[in-house]
């Protein structure tokens, strides 16, 4: 051959690669094992998919990555055209990657994908499919040469959704499933039954949808307190999925390796049940469907003592079954007010003739005799974690939610766990600045406290680790009744638990999530799929080196800057840049802003007050318990000089249904004139005042003298409050210091949890 000829075929071999800058792979999930290589292969209309006509599911895994392609390109892909330039699907024995890892080998003339199952061919096309256009295109479709090795973290990756407060259209569930199968995610937990609609129709008891899957429209209401039907009214406002629909929606599912586990709500949240068939109740009394949270006078929870309620259970079940197969029937088990089981005759005579020392004994009668039922059919009971009070059914998987300790406590039991904790967990709370973002429910989980989050606490690491199946999050929707507003709550939330639910620890990398993250935000747009762009807001944190206190600030940001000030004034562009942590030696309020490109991405300013005074640094002991979920910075947070926020996560203190006594000694006797207790008031979230805050000073710790009471002026329909209690008295000496603030006896009767346990919340004692 002629060197002329060699150098045109040199050229022709090189064109695609001259031809374009080589691209970044930002793949979400980060991939275990990636190397970039030189060059693309290129997807052409006449680009062959080869693959095993005889094996199903590579015949399944084969139309799935077609039918993406001719989405985006117009392309209708030939199949097994033997040749260069081919894209191979190979289900073979591959070691080291599990039953849904893959092989990805990308080179300018073929794209090979081989895994061990179907799962693992399906979720190598899904890296493939992240390199290439979101939406349909005449640009050439390049994949960047590459070899990839993955495999996931976890078992259960999963995520949640809502459907039983508002409904969602089969479309959009099957969106949203498109949306987890994207990145990786293999389990979608369906909430399917509540208290306000009964989303799944069930052919013998057809009352539960012609009737509790409708409610009267109390949308343009605060969820909390919208008023309850009357009769007469007119119940439009609702939906459920016929099985014919859900067994379209199960099969599209599964050609996308998701797995859907239904949720059917017992004993508890079945107000909507109990409307269309009064007799499942302890009372027995007709009701209207719930409109929204306002429970006063509405029966919610099934009659344990009634036999016709375990026949109604189990034929519910039973059409269930038949229409998901997946392993795991979610019971709930969450939330149960047993009060209408102390007051119910046939529910005392089966406490009282099964030898049941409580109430919880008797929801765990009725969990156990379910999860047998299930057993029968060869399937798993899970359930959230209240299913642990009363006794745990013995083949149980528990989803704790209420923090960890539920988690923590059934690996113990040697029980499997999936971790869903509120924080950071809770998908319907806020993700950024609250006074920026729509209506949620309350609380804080910003996206990099999602990744941050290791679904393994240090508890059970070890032995105990094998029970964590993996971290779900949860969509609930009191406040999200629309399609776009769940998107925007879920994205970009669910592709930091992606990662964390696939990727190994040590792999893991926030900033390079976080760049990886802005390609995906632009296909996102493009596809006018509605998400947050991110907390702008800057994070102020306390740091504590070598017993000096310091200020940490940062944004989550990509490419934001931080400017802040420390004399009271507003930040602007001219203020201090953020650099490295700031010394606070006195009384100081912090206040930040992000800066991106040079323009102020928010008017609202994060904010961080310090206190030092005589008791920051020293013991606080606690009459009552603090609340685990609340247990903000440990036991001394109410002296850690860190004063609380209008984010209910951060340097709070909670206690539920008692009164906070916290007594502080200061060491040795001081002269003090002030002291004050700053308490949080968050409607929504139970969160009150107390009804006043009494101050007591002592030399000894055992005989207290009050300086002083003051009484709460907040109303009791304040959304949202921050108040310091301030006792200023003449100067006097001490050395203890007792502070009492008096829960309420119980929710207020305005209140949608009227009666019911307040929360109080504290965050700092001030003494000078």
């Amino acid at each position: 051959m002629n060197s002329s000829k060699k150098t045109l075929l040199f050229v022709l071999w090189s064109f695609p690669i001259m031809l374009f800058s080589q691209q970044p792979v930002n793949i979400i999930p980060q991939p275990v094992e990636m190397k970039i290589n030189t060059g693309y292969f290129i997807i052409e209309k006449n680009t062959p998919v080869i693959f095993n006509k005889t094996n199903a599911e590579l015949t399944h895994a084969a139309s799935f990555l077609k039918s993406h392609i001719k989405n985006i390109s117009g392309y209708i892909l030939p199949e097994n055209i033997h040749g260069k330039n081919s894209i191979q699907l190979i289900i073979k024995k591959t070691e080291g990657i599990g039953t849904e890892g893959y092989l990805l080998t990308v080179s300018p003339i073929s794209v090979d994908i081989t895994a061990n199952t179907k799962a693992g061919i399906i979720y190598g096309i899904q890296s493939l499919f992240q390199t290439l256009p979101a939406i349909r295109t005449n640009a050439a479709l390049r994949v960047p040469c590459m070899t990839i090795k993955d495999y996931p973290r976890f078992k259960w990756r999963g995520m949640h959704l809502d459907v039983s407060r508002h409904f969602f259209s089969p479309d959009f569930v099957k969106e949203y499933i498109d949306l987890l199968a994207t990145y990786k995610m293999n389990t979608f937990h369906w909430h399917l039954t509540d208290d306000q609609g009964w989303r799944i129709e069930i052919k013998k008891y057809p009352k539960l949808t012609s009737v509790g899957a409708w409610r009267v429209d109390e949308s343009n209401s605060m969820w909390g307190s919208s008023p309850q039907a009357k009769e007469g009214d007119s119940a439009t406002y609702g939906g459920y999925y016929t099985q014919e629909q859900i067994k379209d929606i199960v099969k599209y599912a599964e050609e996308r390796n998701v797995t859907i586990v239904p949720e059917i709500e017992m004993p508890g949240h079945s107000a909507a049940a109990i409307a269309a068939y009064p007799y499942l109740s302890c009372s027995q009394q007709q009701q209207l469907p719930m409109t929204g949270g306002n429970y006063r006078n509405i029966s919610s929870v099934y009659c344990v003592g009634n036999d016709s309620v375990f026949t109604y259970l189990e034929n519910v079940l039973t059409e269930v079954i038949k229409l998901f197969p997946s392993k795991y029937i979610h019971l709930g088990g969450d939330e149960v007010d047993k009060t209408s089981w102390k007051n119910c005759a046939k529910c005392q005579a089966l406490k009282n003739r099964l030898g049941l020392k409580n109430e919880d004994e008797l929801q765990s009668y009725l969990i156990k005799k379910v999860e047998r039922f299930i057993i029968s059919k060869h399937r798993k009971m899970i359930g959230w974690d209240e299913i642990l009070e009363g006794g745990l059914a013995p083949e149980a998987t528990v989803m704790s939610w209420r923090g960890e300790s539920g988690g923590i406590a059934a690996a113990k039991m040697h029980h499997d766990v999936v971790m869903t904790p509120g924080t950071p967990l809770y998908f319907d709370h806020y993700q950024a600045d609250p006074t920026t973002e729509p209506l949620a429910f309350g609380g804080f989980n910003s996206l990099k406290m999602v990744y941050d989050y290791n679904p393994v606490p240090k508890e059970l690491q070890g032995e105990y680790e094998q029970y964590i199946l993996g971290a779900q999050a949860n969509l609930w929707a009191e406040n999200i009744s629309t399609a776009e507003h769940a998107e925007y709550m879920l994205l970009p939330r669910m592709l930091a638990l992606a990662e964390t639910d696939w990727t190994p620890g040590d792999k893991k990398n926030w900033d390079s999530f976080n760049q990886r993250l802005q390609s995906h935000f632009e296909k996102f747009g493009q596809r006018g799929i509605r998400y947050c762009k991110g907390n702008f807001r800057p994070d102020i944190k306390p740091l504590v080196q070598s017993g000096k206190l310091f200020a940490v600030l940062s944004s989550e940001i990509y490419g934001g800057e931080i400017y802040f000030t420390a004399n009271g004034e507003q930040p602007t562009l001219k203020s201090s840049k953020y650099s490295t942590p700031v010394s606070i030696d006195s009384t100081v309020t912090l206040k930040a802003i992000t800066v991106v490109n040079g323009k102020m991405m928010t008017n609202n300013v994060a904010q961080q007050s310090f206190v030092m005074d005589k008791a920051v640094g020293k013991n606080v002991v606690y009459a009552n318990p603090v609340s685990s979920k609340y247990f903000a910075d440990g036991p001394n947070t109410l002296t850690d000089g860190i004063r609380g926020t209008d984010i209910i996560g951060k340097y709070w203190h909670g206690i539920e249904g008692k009164d906070l006594i916290a007594t502080i000694d200061l060491g040795d006797e001081e002269n003090i004139h002030t002291i004050s207790l700053g308490c949080l008031q968050s409607y929504r979230s139970w969160i009150m005042m107390p009804q006043y805050v009494k101050f007591e000073i002592s030399d000894d710790g055992k005989s207290f003298t009050e300086v002083k009471t003051v009484d709460n002026d907040v109303p009791s329909n304040t959304m949202t409050a921050i108040k310091d209690f301030t006792a200023n008295f003449p100067e006097q000496k001490a050395r203890y210091i007792r502070v009492t603030a008096k829960a309420l006896k119980g929710l207020t009767k305005d209140h949608p949890g009227k009666d019911l346990p307040a929360w109080i919340f504290a965050d700092e004692i001030v003494v000078e």
